[in-house]
């Protein structure tokens, strides 16, 4: 059987609720971020983003959380063959906090949770076939039935010729020598403990593990006198994590010291949050390990210098996956450096680390992008027969059409508004449908924002993490400068809070209703923005006739942006012939991703429908007409520009 897998881990996977005020007590904590976690789910996720094809076998609630932790691995490249649902029990949870940077109060609730059901029958020998490696922590060496499974596992790895690893991961309360308000506790004394991970170390060909963690795996608080006691049951490579101080690893006998083990460059940075710090650094020694084909010829200083790295990353944000890096944002540090210890107020950085795993927030294959926009809002206002509540059924008939074409497609989203579009923006949550959602006061320039924002924008944390900031900015190269200042700075105010709340951000800019325009007036535009500071996960640009006026324009994004999502063409109420000139020229270019058209489909509908002329069934079908007329329009420029490439 082909290796497919490069890790599977075994263990626990629950959920993370992180306080979301730092330097006050859990007690006190007023709001949480949600995430999902557990050692080997986080490293599981933080390999993949590095590259390696990975997998977890778990338990999980049949529930909401369980559902959660599945659908996010899924988005972080995760295989999930080996996550099984538990219909009897709950998913785990852990409630964290972060004091300061020495106190990180956590709880776990993980009485009879799902995880800690993993048995011997949900290990597939021919799973466990396809990894290069297989990991396992030692949270499920605690009990009986999870530690039957977790060793069952490891004899089939064995068997078939995987590597194994052990993050000894110790956690006192969850082998229960420590109380429930204890869960910070990285150290009790335990001979039981001691004799029960003694008696697993010969299954591993690598064991990882903080000093304090040897020191109940070894048991000797003395570090060398415990690496020596590992070292008499198990042939392993150890990787003893030293803090600040880094951490080595011993292929053969232990030395008087650790300063004679093998090391990697650290990084120097400011420590913010430690919690899944461990997990990151683990995932960047299995790149490092998993890179080099020979086991006996591992290169342990670029391995630790992986592992370093990622655990930098960790100490340095919020949360415990969301914190690790994609590959490209690691090589990139490493080819830089550090150029401010604090990693998560270093803007290139983070911008990297957005840009490249903002795919776990907002999933979906958007490689192409129909989108029927029914944002407007003034335009409805202004037709006979309007009122709030018609205009919002309206665009509920809107969304029925969206969903008639896209079907069971992936490709497809909508844009409406929460003040008349409000159920159809609920109902459409969960479809599949990419769903962007205006933000700007219709028709203002400079740019006005809707009420509902607030005045700090603080209504973000409302939004669905699904829905994409749009913004439509009418403005212009030839704009004073006063004017340009002023929008400037209130494009980049809503951006910063779009992205400080984890929502992606679409800027439309329209010049032609302000002056005249050439074939440099949206690149020019473009590169605005960007020495503004502002980084558009989507641009929506107006029809551009003109290969040249596009060349310009795309130029103009991936001088700044080699990692954003792409571009989008509006509409502008055009008829279809001359959408579809626009859609030729566009769709030569690769980052053109499809279109966002509203009037053009809906217009004769809502005119006739808001008067009564027009029943909801034969609305719904002449949008639905229209909308997979130019759905077919954009997909055939597409392939067409494919084939006279070829």
């Amino acid at each position: 059987m082909t290796k497919d897998l490069d890790v599977i881990t075994i263990g626990r996977a629950g959920v993370d609720l992180y306080g979301a005020q730092i330097g006050g007590r859990l007690e006190d904590m007023g709001s949480f971020e949600k995430y999902i976690g557990g050692s080997p789910t986080n490293i599981a996720c933080g390999t993949s983003r590095l590259g390696l094809k990975t997998a977890l076998i778990t338990r999980v609630g049949d529930e909401h959380m369980g559902r959660f932790i599945r659908e996010q691995l899924v988005r972080e490249g995760v295989n999930v063959e080996g996550v099984a649902t538990d219909p009897e029990r709950l998913t785990a949870l852990v409630i964290l906090g972060i004091r300061d940077e020495d106190q990180f109060p956590l709880i776990f609730y993980r009485e009879n949770c799902a995880d800690m059901a993993l048995c011997e029958d949900d290990i597939d020998p021919d799973f466990i076939k396809r990894a290069r490696a297989v990991v396992a922590t030692g949270t499920h060496l605690s009990n009986p039935q999870t530690e039957a499974a977790t060793l069952k596992a490891l004899e089939y790895a064995r068997q078939y010729g995987a590597r194994t690893a052990l993050d000894i991961d110790y956690r006192p309360n969850l082998w229960g020598v420590a109380g429930h308000g204890d869960g910070e506790s990285r150290f009790v004394e335990s001979e039981a403990v001691t004799v029960k991970l003694l008696s697993t170390l010969h299954y591993f060909d690598l064991i990882v593990g903080t000093e304090e963690e040897f020191h109940i795996a070894g048991g000797s608080t003395d570090t060398i006198k415990a690496l020596r006691k590992v070292r008499e049951n198990s042939r392993a490579t150890l990787i003893c994590k030293r803090g600040a101080l880094g951490a080595v690893a011993f292929e053969g006998d232990i030395p008087d010291s650790l300063d004679e083990g093998q090391t990697g460059e650290g990084f120097p940075i400011e420590v913010f949050n430690v919690l899944g710090a461990g997990d990151g650094f683990f995932s960047g020694l299995l790149k490092g390990w998993m890179d080099c084909p020979d086991v006996d010829r591992i290169d342990w200083p670029t391995a630790l210098k992986y592992a370093n790295a990622c655990g930098a990353f960790a100490v340095s944000r919020h949360g415990c996956t969301p914190a690790y890096p994609s590959l490209t944002e690691l090589e990139f540090f490493l080819e830089r450096g550090v150029k401010q210890k604090d990693l998560r107020n270093d803007a290139e950085l983070e911008q990297i680390h957005w840009a490249t795993t903002r795919h776990t927030r907002n999933a979906g294959d958007w490689s192409s992008l129909r989108t029927f926009a029914f944002d407007h809002r003034l335009q409805l206002e202004e037709m006979d027969g309007y009122t709030l509540e018609k205009a919002g059924a309206f665009k509920e008939l809107c969304l029925k059409a969206a969903l008639q074409i896209k079907g069971d497609q992936g490709g497809y989203g909508i844009l409406t508004d929460n003040r008349i579009g409000r159920r159809a923006l609920h109902a459409a949550s969960g479809t599949g449908l990419w769903i962007g959602r205006p933000t700007e006061l219709p028709g203002s320039r400079p740019i006005e924002f809707e009420p509902e924002l607030g005045i700090d924008f603080g209504q973000f944390k409302e939004w669905a993490r699904e829905n994409v900031v749009k913004l439509l900015v009418f403005c212009h190269p030839d704009d004073d400068a006063e004017t340009r200042a002023l929008q400037e700075a209130r494009v980049k105010c809503l951006f910063t809070a779009a992205r400080n709340n984890n929502l992606e951000f679409l800027l439309e800019v329209i010049p032609s209703k302000v002056g005249p325009v050439d074939t440099h007036t949206t690149a020019t535009l473009i590169r605005q923005f960007y020495e503004a500071g502002v980084y558009p996960d989507w641009w929506k640009l107006e029809p551009m006739a003109s290969h040249d006026a596009w060349a310009s324009a795309v130029a103009a994004i991936e001088d700044y942006d080699q990692h954003t999502r792409g571009i989008v063409v509006l509409g502008l109420d055009a008829p279809e012939v001359e959408l579809a000139t626009s859609f030729d020229v566009a769709a030569s270019f690769p980052l053109v991703k499809g279109f966002a058209v509203g009037r053009t489909i809906f217009g004769d509908a809502a005119r006739a429908w808001l008067k009564g002329e027009l029943p909801d069934d034969l609305a719904v079908g002449q949008m639905a007409e229209r909308f997979a007329r130019l759905c077919k329009i954009w997909d055939d420029a597409r392939a067409s520009a494919r084939l006279n490439k070829e």
